[in-house]
């Protein structure tokens, strides 16, 4: 099967620049894993919205997935507490 590519919206680069180095490796590895599983346990779809969240750890990682595309585009990366305000 294909896998799918990751995008990161330049807010969200910015975000993960910012993550400590421990939390930082969980996150990366988090998100790679979206090419081959786009959808993962433990993903859930935002209300209202055409994104799905996924936890890691006191982060959650938004973002939305283009079947036809092929591609994950990662929106917000952020501490459990700030991420859904804005």
């Amino acid at each position: 099967m294909e896998s799918y590519k990751i995008l990161f919206k330049k807010s969200a680069a910015g975000e993960l620049a910012k993550i400590p180095g421990k939390d930082l490796e969980k996150i990366v590895r988090c998100v790679r894993e979206l090419e081959q599983n786009p959808r993962p346990s433990g993903c859930r779809k935002l209300s209202g919205k055409d994104r799905d969240r996924l936890r890691q750890g006191d982060y959650r990682i938004v973002y939305a997935v283009d079947d036809s595309r092929r591609i994950v585009e990662v929106y917000k990366i952020g501490n459990r507490r700030e991420i859904y305000s804005g």
